[in-house]
This record gives structure tokens, C-alpha cells and sequence, in this order.
């Protein structure tokens, strides 16, 4: 079979289309045969060694999958050969085959198609956590979602939408605003590119400030970090809740600590594979209450992009651009 690998640390000019042998279902395993692998911003970071996660080389990028279970090891009961799932991997995505720990997988409807259900659970698994166990989010707060024409953006915008809050989406462009806008997002801001000067900071804290109104925004959902970080925390509420969830824009910011005093509010990490891995059953009840949201019709992931195997690299490329809107799918033949 053929997998993306990743032999050397590096962008993605360095990774590498190659042969390698199936994998076999050890005990507690199943082995997947992918149809659809989702593409997130963790790929981008994981080839460079700039991710929480580590993982021996060579290895394949690619966190989340779709497709027909091939095979199970023993003590397996949950899934069967022949059973449509998804799963989150950490890594290993990008291949024609992946064996992975069974209780990773989640049977998906017959009417979700694969490249969908590749872009469903890390996305909408983060922005679910972070909206419901962090920010504890209740109808009528009012929800500023940095990034929101990203992957895990577009999925605070939906579910934001779906829980009853009032949804600004911040977006580098108006086309993206709009984009957010036609999947739930009561208002838009369009901000410019950094990095940013104090000056330009400050403009930056006005704009999100006019946007969100004279009380704040109540939650603050932020995958971007870097120079917008300050300027958002800047336009919360009092007592309101700024949810650390990345740092798409590179850098990790250095937060002003009189601004949580003065506005009272929490400063929230948001790291949704540790929170699985600690709390499986949670998850699991997570996962079903958003199928059903799914199935309902209330989200749906907006898959702008779908790169073949062969260009997968490519499709990293383009997200690590900051180009892309919504998800962005590799698809398996």
C-alpha cells in the first residue's frame, strides 16, 4: 500500500509518496481502509516537529480519517469489517491503510459521505469542547470567533449559531466573512494581516471592540494567536471567557496579565485530544451529540478543497497558507 511519509523534519516539499507494507489488527486494533482523510493545521506543525506530538519517523500526517473497517484484532466488538467510520488518529491519515485502536472509531450514517465524516471530528470535537466544557456557552451571550473561516472557526460559527448565541466571525477577508455569514454567523469583521505595530494593535482592539459592542463579547473563541490575541482579549466582556484553542498566526502571544484583572474574565486553554484521551466517556457522548446535530442538519462541514493521495503535500501546503476556507480534504482511490 501507499502512504504520505514524513523521513525527515520539514515542510511539505519534504514528504514523500512511498510503498510500504498493510498493517496487521493486533489485539484492540482495527485496520481502516481510508477513503477520505481530513487536513488540519496540526499537519502543518507535526512535520516540523512544532506539535505537542512527536511520533517516531517516518510516520504519516493526517489526524482524522473516513472509511470501511478492513479488519479487527481480538477482543474487538464495537466495529466489523465492513463498517463505515471515522476516526481521530493524532497521526498516520495519509495512507491507503491504518491500523489504529478500535475504540478511536466512531460508525458513521449511511448518508454521510466519507469526505464529510473525515472533516467532522477534530474540528467539530475542538469547537464543541470548547464552547460547551470550557466556556459553559448559554443562549444570547454573544461569541467572537477569531479565524472563522477556518476549519475549526467555521465549526464555533455553526454550533455558536446552533446554541443560541449572537455569532461575530473575524475573518482576513470579506469573502470568508460571507462564507461565515451563510453558515450561521450574525455579524462579520474583516481584519488585516500582521504582524502589527502598536499602533496597529490598537486599531485592531477598536475594531473588534465596534464589532462586538459596548458590553464585550462574552466568549471569545481564538485559533489564531499571534498579534490578534491582545486586541481580541481586549474586547471581551467582564467576567467573560478568551479560549486559547491555537495559534495559526505562528506565534504564540504574550499575554498582558492587568487586561484578565481589569476585565475580570477567564483566560481558557483548550487542548481537545488531551481532554479525550482523559475523559473517554465524555467524548463519547460528545461525539454522538454531535452526529445528531449533524443528521438534524444543524452543522455540516463546509469541504472547500479534495486532493488526491498523490498531492496530498500539496493540500498541506495549501493549508499552511492561510488560504483555505473551511476543510480541506486529501481523498483516497
Amino acid at each position: 500500500m501507499k502512504a504520505l511519509l514524513s523521513k525527515e523534519v520539514g515542510g511539505p516539499d519534504t514528504l514523500v509518496l512511498e510503498d510500504v507494507p498493510s498493517p496487521q489488527a493486533k489485539s484492540g486494533f482495527a485496520v481502516v481502509e481510508v477513503k477520505a482523510v481530513g487536513v488540519n493545521f496540526p499537519d502543518v506543525l507535526i512535520i516540523e516537529d512544532k506539535y505537542q506530538f512527536k511520533p517516531a519517523r517516518p510516520f504519516a500526517p493526517g489526524g482524522e480519517i473516513a472509511g470501511i473497517v478492513k479488519s479487527v484484532g481480538e477482543g474487538v466488538t464495537h466495529v466489523k469489517p465492513g463498517d463505515r467510520v471515522l476516526g481521530n488518529t493524532g497521526w498516520g491519515g495519509m495512507a491507503e491503510e491504518l491500523a489504529l485502536e478500535a475504540a478511536r472509531l466512531v460508525k458513521i450514517p449511511d448518508s454521510m459521505p466519507f469526505d464529510e465524516a473525515a472533516a467532522f471530528i477534530m474540528t467539530y470535537g475542538t469547537s464543541w469542547h470548547a464552547l460547551k466544557d470550557r466556556a459553559q456557552m448559554q443562549p444570547g451571550q454573544s461569541l467572537l470567533v477569531l479565524g472563522a473561516a477556518g476549519g475549526v472557526g467555521l465549526a464555533a460559527v455553526e454550533l455558536g449559531h446552533a446554541m443560541g448565541a449572537r455569532v461575530i466571525a473575524a475573518a482576513s477577508s470579506q469573502e470568508k466573512v460571507d462564507l461565515c455569514r451563510r453558515h450561521g454567523a450574525d455579524e462579520g469583521v474583516v481584519y488585516g494581516r500582521g504582524p502589527f505595530d502598536r499602533d496597529g494593535q490598537k486599531a485592531l482592539a477598536q475594531l473588534f471592540k465596534d464589532a462586538c459592542g459596548a458590553n464585550g463579547a462574552d466568549v471569545i473563541y481564538d485559533a489564531v494567536g499571534g498579534d490578534y490575541a491582545e486586541p481580541a482579549l481586549r474586547s471581551i466582556a467582564w467576567e467573560g471567557k478568551y479560549l486559547v484553542v491555537g495559534f495559526a498566526a505562528g506565534d504564540i502571544p504574550k499575554i498582558p496579565l492587568n487586561l484578565a484583572l481589569l476585565k475580570g474574565c477567564d483566560i481558557v486553554g483548550v487542548f481537545w485530544g488531551s481532554w479525550v484521551s482523559r475523559n473517554p466517556k465524555k467524548h463519547q457522548a460528545s461525539v454522538a451529540e454531535l452526529l445528531a446535530m449533524y443528521q438534524d442538519g444543524k452543522i455540516k462541514p463546509f469541504v472547500s478543497e479534495r486532493f488526491p493521495l498523490a498531492r496530498a503535500a500539496e493540500a498541506i501546503k495549501h493549508l499552511a497558507s492561510r488560504k483555505a476556507m473551511g476543510k480541506v480534504v486529501v481523498t483516497v482511490d
